[in-house]
């Protein structure tokens, strides 16, 4: 194999690919990229065996071949050479080495045999359709704060993703929860998303994926199976197993009779959350909110730091209430706000509260109070 190609493509790719791969690893075969040279195009896959990145570049090849390289080293390697420079891949399948070369800067590094590359096969996926970047980054970048990071609970390891109906409308639903706050974002269903399965997107999965399209607006092919899913766009192929669990019911702990309506602007607020936290105990770091008419007054309090607090002008008719939440929780939810204005919905000092954004209707969190 040998082939001549741009250092900033080249790069780009690899910091695509080679992040799937782990710093440190039992089997040697993956800490190393597969690398194909065929049909002008240079095809790069890396994975760890529950996920797989393959992407391909344009390269002017030589001659066609295969093997497989250090991720890391190589994305090392290419990061440090001269930006706008050529770099040139000549593989010697005798030596069982690749010579990397560019300028006056000349590398040989060991390689292993494209036969023990593990792929992931993705053939059997009968549900197919497809998303904007845009929907797909609002899905999960609105979700992901809330999954568990609890491994004995591992099925909330994940963003649900399934369909649902909301008042006789089907909906595509990204659910994420770790049992003291929740996350639920919803967009209409595309076409023939309807009846796929509901899949747990692991959460290496979702940031993954949030980072490969996090810069682009391009429509994103998913295909899923019970076990897999598969997320393609431009020239980048993105394969994951799902999380074998059952996903909670949700729908259970997502309250109904939250008559207490306080409205305030969500910035305000979150600032004001952020000022009077920096002195709660750390282990806990509770935070409570006292409501009343047109007024919340927020104070935390600290074994050693002191006390705090401040009042926040809010649009509240309800009778007066106290109720506590743990600070980063709350700060997770009101930094999903894009609205102007919150929408708090409380029943009483015990009960779950709903967060909704005046701006995003597909959006709900629940956030499950603490004693302060």
């Amino acid at each position: 194999m040998k082939l001549t190609i741009e250092r900033t493509a080249l790069l780009t790719s690899l910091s695509h690919v080679q992040s799937v791969v782990e710093r440190r690893n039992t089997i040697p075969i993956l800490a190393n990229i597969l690398m194909e040279a065929r049909d002008g195009f240079l095809g790069l896959t890396a994975t760890d065996l529950d996920i797989a990145i393959n992407e391909k570049v344009a390269a002017n090849i030589e001659t066609e071949g295969a093997t497989t390289i250090p991720a890391h080293l190589l994305y090392d390697i290419i990061r440090k050479l001269p930006e706008g420079s050529q770099v040139e891949l000549d593989y010697k399948s005798a030596e069982e080495r690749i010579y990397v070369r560019s300028g006056q800067s000349k590398f040989a590094l060991a390689c292993l045999p494209q036969d023990d590359f593990p792929i992931m096969e993705t053939n059997q996926l009968p549900h197919n359709f497809v998303l904007s970047a845009s929907i797909l980054k609002r899905l999960i970048d609105k979700t992901r704060f809330a999954i568990s990071t609890e491994e004995t609970r591992y099925y909330l390891n994940g963003i649900y993703l399934h369909t649902a109906e909301t008042d006789g409308v089907p909906m595509l639903r990204a659910v994420a929860t770790d049992g003291h706050r929740l996350a639920r974002v919803e967009t209409p269903i595309p076409t023939d998303a309807e009846g796929i399965p509901g899949v747990i997107v692991p959460r290496k999965a979702v940031s993954e994926i949030l980072r490969l399209i996090d810069e682009r607006d391009e429509p994103v092919s998913i295909s899923l199976s019970d076990t897999k899913i598969c997320f393609s766009f431009g020239e980048t192929v993105l394969t994951s197993k799902l999380i074998d669990g059952t996903f909670p019911d949700y729908e259970r702990v997502i309250p109904a009779g939250n008559d207490k309506v306080l409205e305030l602007d969500g910035k305000t607020f979150a600032q004001a959350v952020d000022r009077v936290s920096t002195v709660a105990t750390e282990k806990t770091r509770a935070i409570k909110l006292s409501l009343s008419t047109d007024l919340i007054t927020l104070s935390a309090t600290g074994a050693d730091a002191g006390s705090a607090s401040e009042e926040v002008a809010a649009a509240y008719g309800s009778e007066g209430m106290e109720i506590g939440f743990n600070s980063k929780y709350l700060l997770d939810i009101t930094g999903q706000i894009d609205g102007e204005n919150a929408r708090f919905l409380f029943a009483d000092a015990g009960s779950p509260t709903i967060v909704r954004d005046s701006a995003d209707e597909g959006a709900l969190y629940v956030l499950m109070p603490m004693r302060v």
